[in-house]
């Protein structure tokens, strides 16, 4: 099976950049490319552009502002953010390469990162070009070009919003110091998807969110037998928990181990967890590498992947039907053979859930039935047996180190020193959710102290 490391939710792989448009409920509408020249032509600079219509293409083909690496920059809560501006007018977040078509939808995703119940990002206020915020240049454009025009247009959002929500933050920070929140951090950005039944999808259908979560079925309830047995080590479970707990963002890994046709038993060895940003091509390829030469080092198959939905529960979507279907058929091959790829979806964060422990939830997807073959696949819950590993490896060790060092400086890594819920902090949940996995020995224990004393210096 060719390794090919996708979004989570089954988005094109980092071959093609990812574009955002949302900017929030406050975000401008800017002009497309022809609306915007249509609006020049029948217009003329003489009549009034509205706040709306001056973007970022507008300051550039006025020569107002020129394309660039790192001339844009965000600075929101103690973390910055940089990019470059494109020649169209669009934004490339030199962390991720993800590409988005306005000031408003990078600084909206930005701050998002860093406060996941921020709304709106405010972009022209936030955005800075070479120093200045871009509202400043947008001001200076309609002295220069339309002097009539009325200043209130764009100086309605040049607001004092960051440093209100950094006075916040410092008052937030002595509440953690006291131990006695009066709110569980995590749970306000918490994000309400109700999964469906599997039954009221119908056939596909484009206008529905490719986000929405599906219910899953148990084999019995469509008249058939799981066609494998499934066993999981717990080292498997405590590598893949540890990942997921580290970031705000989805993350995604792989899974090894060994495909036996005789029993037909499915052993889940090993965790591969991704190092990288999911639209860096570059990074993507290099772990993909990596990944092949330690699975064939080991003598293991690629029998699956996992991924998380950090504060969601842990229910596949509508995008990871398809691509759960589309990982079945590239593990099955040509010659037509029967091999199982499991699919996993762990919620870490999800306040839906029973005390401290992630959700795990092993899946795999059914085929639609051949006289309906614009169905949607039916995702089916599997059946597994955890089996629980004597000792933590050094592999599994190593592999946690360098999750922590990967995302130390992240703006989305999470903030252990912030509380879960009354009493318990991030780090203390990670540490409950694990125990669930860990070896009992206290020798071992002592070991993952070591490596969550890492996490607790990497703020």
């Amino acid at each position: 099976m060719e390794l090919r490391i996708q979004h989570p939710g089954g988005s094109e792989p980092p071959g093609s950049p990812q574009v955002v448009e949302d900017g929030g409920e406050e975000d401008e509408e800017e002009l497309s490319g022809g609306e915007e020249a249509e609006f020049r032509s029948s217009s003329g600079r003489g009549s009034l552009l509205t706040r709306r219509g001056i973007t970022l293409r507008v300051l550039l083909k006025d020569g107002l502002v020129e394309p660039g690496d790192g001339v844009l920059a965000i600075h929101y809560l103690g973390k910055n953010f940089v990019g470059d501006l494109l020649n169209d007018g669009k934004i490339r977040w030199v962390e991720t390469g993800q590409i988005f078509n306005s000031p408003s939808a990078w600084a909206t995703h930005c701050k998002r990162l860093v406060n996941p119940a921020k709304k709106s990002g405010c972009g022209w206020a936030s955005v800075r070009y070479r120093g200045q915020k871009l509202a400043q240049y947008k001001t200076t454009w309609l002295h220069k070009y339309q002097p009539s025009a009325d200043m209130s247009m764009v100086s309605e959002e040049d607001d004092d919003e960051d440093e209100e929500e950094g006075k916040a933050a410092v008052q937030a920070d002595e509440k953690n110091k006291n131990n006695k929140p009066d709110v569980m951090v995590s749970r306000r950005a918490d994000r309400e998807r109700i999964p469906v039944r599997y039954c009221s999808l119908g056939t596909r259908d484009a206008a529905r969110d490719p986000h929405t979560l599906v219910e899953l079925s148990a084999f019995s309830a469509i008249n058939r037998f799981q066609p494998f047995n499934v066993a999981v080590s717990s080292n498997v479970l405590l590598l893949m928990d540890f990942h997921c707990h580290l970031t705000t963002s989805e993350v995604v890994g792989y899974l090894g181990g060994r495909w036996d046709t005789n029993t037909q038993l499915l052993t889940v060895l090993r965790a591969f967890p991704c190092r990288t940003r999911l639209a860096d091509r570059d990074t993507a390829s290099a772990v993909e590498e990596e990944i092949c030469q330690n699975l064939f080092m080991r003598g293991l198959s690629l029998v699956g992947w996992y991924h998380s939905h950090p504060r969601g529960p842990a229910l596949p979507s509508l995008q990871d039907i398809d691509s759960q279907m589309d990982h079945q058929l590239r593990l099955q091959g040509s010659n037509n053979g029967f091999q199982p790829c499991l699919g996993i979806i762990c919620g870490p964060y999800y306040h839906g859930n029973q005390g401290v422990a992630s959700t795990i939830t092993p899946f795999w997807v059914v085929p639609p039935p051949e006289q309906r073959p614009n169905d949607y696949g039916i995702p089916v819950a599997v059946e597994v047996t955890y089996v629980q590993d004597n000792f933590l490896t050094s592999d599994v060790l190593n592999e946690m180190m360098l999750l922590v060092d990967y995302y130390r400086t992240a703006p989305d890594l999470v903030q252990f020193n912030q509380y879960w819920c009354p009493e318990t902090t991030m780090l203390d949940k990670i540490k409950g959710s694990l125990s669930c996995h860990a070896p009992k020995d206290q020798a071992y224990s002592q070991i993952l102290e070591h490596v969550y004393s890492q996490l607790s210096t990497t703020h």
